[in-house]
C-alpha cells in the first residue's frame, strides 16, 4: 500500500473509472472491499508549494487520503464530505497524484456523484478533479452471508458477537439508542424490545438491572396535516415498554433534526438520562425526571379531556398555542385540533368535529415542533387514545 500511494508508481496497467461516482454504477454492482484510486492533476508554478484543500464527496465508508505520497486525511462515515488541509510543500509544479484508499464494508462503494465537491483550492482557484482515474481492486470482501442479507441482520450475530463477549463481567445498567431500523415493523418492536431486555437481565442473573433508553427522534419532512407515521407507532411501542420494571425512557422528539437521522443535539440527550437515572437509580424518587405521560381521558360533549402523569406542577406551552394535537370522529379521518391548557388537564377540540372519538398528539415522523412540556422542561411523550391500525 506504501508504493501505491506514491507518485512514481507505476499505474499504466490499472483499469481506469469517473470519479466522482460509486463502482456500483459502474460495472462492480456486488464489490465490497478495498479499492485505491489515483487522480493525476496539475498545479502551476505559481501554485506549486503553495497551502491548498482538498475538498472530496461522501466516500462509501472509509477513505485514507493521499496526496504525493503524503497522508493527509481520513475520515469513517459513508455520508460525510471530506475537507483536508494540504500543507504547504506538498504541491509542486507539473503532474500530482492524488491517492485514496477507499474500504467499502456492504452496500454501496466509492465516491457520492457531487462533482462541485470534488476539487482542490488554492487561494480563490478551484482545480476540479472529476475524470478519468486509475483504479485497482485491492481486496474483495468475502461474502459469507449464503445470500440471506447483510450478516448484522442475520439472527444471533450481534448478539453473539458484541454482547455474549460481556456475560461474565458484571453490569450496572444500560443507556439504550435504538429503533430507527425498525420503524418499517414497529408492531413486532412491541414484542421484540422487552424481550431483548427480559432476556439480558436473565443472562446476566443479576436481576432488573436498570435499563434507560432513548426515544426515537424527529426525522423526515414536516407534516402539513396528520397523517399516519410508522415512526410514531414505533415512539409508541417504546414507550409501552416502560410497563417493565426499572426502566426510564428519554423523549427527544423536540431536540431532533428533520434533515438529519443523527441529530446534533446531545448534551440535551445525555441530561434527560441523568434524570431518568438520578430517580431509577440513585435515591431521587420524587424527582419529576421526564415529560407529561397521558394518564387517562374523557370524553364531555364536543371536547376530549386529558390528564397527565408528571405533570404535578403543571404543564406549559414553548410558544404561543398547542400545536400537533389532531382530534378525529368514528370516521378516523384526523384533523388539526385546538388544545389548550386548563390546570394539568388539556382540553382539545375541533369545531368540525361535533362527536370527537380520539386524540393523538405529535403523531408523525418528524414532530419537532410539538411544544407540549411540564414546567419542570421536560417534553411529552407522544401518544394517541385510540389503538387503529
Amino acid at each position: 500500500m506504501k508504493e501505491v500511494v506514491k507518485p512514481d508508481f507505476d499505474d499504466t496497467k490499472w483499469k481506469e473509472m469517473y470519479l466522482p461516482k460509486q463502482w456500483e454504477e459502474q460495472g462492480y454492482p456486488t464489490l465490497d472491499g478495498i479499492v485505491v484510486y489515483r487522480v493525476a492533476f496539475n498545479i502551476s508554478e505559481e501554485d506549486a508549494g503553495k497551502e491548498a484543500v482538498l475538498h472530496l464527496p461522501p466516500i462509501d465508508d472509509m477513505d485514507s487520503t493521499y496526496i504525493n505520497g503524503t497522508f493527509i486525511g481520513s475520515i469513517y462515515q459513508w455520508d460525510a464530505l471530506r475537507t483536508y488541509k494540504i500543507p504547504m510543500g506538498i504541491l509542486r509544479k507539473g503532474e500530482n497524484i492524488l491517492a485514496i484508499k477507499v474500504q467499502d464494508d456492504g452496500g454501496s462503494g466509492g465516491l457520492s456523484e457531487i462533482e462541485d465537491k470534488y476539487n482542490i483550492t488554492i487561494d480563490h482557484k478551484i482545480i476540479p478533479l472529476a475524470g478519468n482515474a486509475k483504479f485497482n481492486i485491492v481486496s474483495v470482501l468475502e461474502d459469507i452471508t449464503s445470500g440471506n442479507g447483510v450478516i448484522e441482520n442475520q439472527p444471533a450475530v450481534l448478539y453473539n458477537g458484541m454482547i455474549a463477549p460481556l456475560l461474565p463481567l458484571s453490569i450496572r445498567g444500560v443507556i439504550w439508542y435504538q429503533g430507527e431500523s425498525n420503524a418499517d415493523m414497529p408492531y413486532e418492536y412491541r414484542s421484540l424490545f422487552p424481550s431483548m431486555i427480559n432476556d439480558w437481565r436473565n443472562r446476566w442473573g443479576e436481576g432488573d438491572f436498570p435499563f434507560l433508553f432513548v426515544q426515537l427522534s424527529s426525522f423526515g419532512p414536516l407534516t402539513t396535516k396528520p397523517v399516519e407515521s410508522n415512526w410514531a407507532l414505533l415512539r409508541e411501542a417504546q414507550t409501552q415498554t416502560l410497563s417493565l420494571p426499572n426502566t426510564a425512557m428519554a423523549v427527544t422528539i423536540d431536540i431532533g433534526d428533520p434533515e438529519n437521522i443523527h441529530p446534533q443535539q446531545k448534551k440535551e440527550v445525555g441530561d434527560r438520562l441523568a434524570s431518568g437515572a438520578m430517580k431509577l437509580v440513585y435515591g431521587k424518587s420524587k424527582l419529576i425526571s421526564s415529560g407529561p405521560q397521558l394518564k387517562s381521558f374523557k370524553i364531555q360533549d364536543n371536547q376530549i379531556i386529558l390528564q397527565f402523569n408528571n405533570a404535578e406542577n403543571g404543564l406549559m406551552i414553548i410558544g404561543k398555542k398547542l400545536k400537533y394535537f389532531a382530534i378525529a370522529g368514528a370516521d378516523k379521518k384526523f384533523v388539526w385540533a385546538d388544545a389548550v391548557i386548563k390546570g394539568n388537564q388539556i382540553i382539545v377540540s375541533n369545531k368540525l368535529i361535533q362527536n370527537p372519538v380520539a386524540v393523538r398528539y405529535a403523531w408523525a415522523d418528524s414532530p419537532v415542533e410539538a411544544n407540549l412540556y411540564n414546567k419542570e422542561g421536560y417534553p411529552a411523550v407522544p401518544f394517541r387514545t385510540d389503538d387503529w391500525r
